[in-house]
């Protein structure tokens, strides 16, 4: 008679230490879901339809992605970003972190050519930074001001300090504050993180321009390696600098010789031949 009260409360107690764990276990995830699908629902379409239906509506924003390229094909990836930038950065200041001997490596960025992109290089801010260390504090605190609309992170090479822990530290930083976080990688190869999508870049053909313009509109072979939230793919997508939007590859017809005016008749060719 003793056991048996101290039994039920011991078993009681153990039941209810176990919907109090399943109860907090609901909790964290239903809120993980409900942050998901508001990360999810706060996206920007890219323009390209095959793209942003495999994006389920876009780029999401507040989020991290990355951004690879092959070989020589670094001004590719560094366009395809400022593509990117442009279109979930909504008109707000750029912030671009790079190490400080990356203009030996690929030489400087182009306010120019940002222009020509259709992107407005009053918006955009450089940082140099010594060290990855130093990048990837800055990029941090930077994604955690609100005030902003993309931070791209340009790192060269293989880099140990950029690990699993670092890219969750980035991603959480975007989602608190909204900010978008673009990681452009230069001749390094792909290692798990937190990214929301991962890209490899190359260069595709321009379309041939008028006689006035010598320079075709941007084309890129965009292939979508990893994506959270629906399938992967491979495009061709140009870049719109008018309209600040990608887009899929125009229709151009190939120029064909026009026919002389004056012809001699095939049958008089025929009686002089004969």
């Amino acid at each position: 008679m003793i056991l048996s009260p101290n039994r039920s409360h011991f078993g009681g107690s153990c039941a209810t230490a176990r919907t109090s764990a399943l109860a907090t276990l609901r909790g964290q995830i239903e809120r993980i879901e409900t942050a998901e699908a508001a990360h999810h629902r706060d996206c920007v379409a890219l323009g390209h339809p095959e793209a942003d239906r495999a994006l389920q509506g876009g780029l999401a924003r507040a989020a991290i992605h990355e951004v690879f390229c092959e070989g020589r094909q670094g001004t590719a990836a560094t366009g395809f970003v400022m593509g990117l930038a442009g279109r979930v950065s909504a008109r707000r200041p750029l912030l671009w972190v790079r190490q400080d001997f990356s203009e030996v490596e690929t030489g400087a960025l182009s306010m120019s050519g940002l222009a020509e992109l259709g992107l407005d290089p009053r918006r955009v801010v450089m940082v140099r930074a010594a060290d990855v260390e130093t990048a990837l504090r800055t990029s941090a605190d930077a994604l955690a001001c609100d005030a902003l609309g993309a931070v791209v992170l340009e790192l060269w090479g293989e880099t140990k300090q950029f690990d699993l822990v670092a890219s969750r530290k980035l991603t959480l930083a975007a989602q608190a504050s909204g900010v978008t976080g673009l990681l452009l990688r230069m001749a390094a190869q792909p290692l798990p993180s937190t990214a929301e999508t991962r890209w490899m870049l190359r260069a595709a053909h321009s379309p041939p321009g008028s006689v006035w313009n010598a320079w075709g509109a941007p084309r890129f072979d965009a292939e979508l390696l990893r994506n959270r939230h629906g399938p992967c793919g491979r495009w061709i997508m140009e870049w719109k600098c008018d309209e600040c939007l990608f887009s899929e590859p125009s229709a151009y017809s190939q120029p064909v010789a026009a026919a002389p005016a004056h012809r001699p008749d095939q049958a008089v060719l025929r009686r002089r031949a004969g």
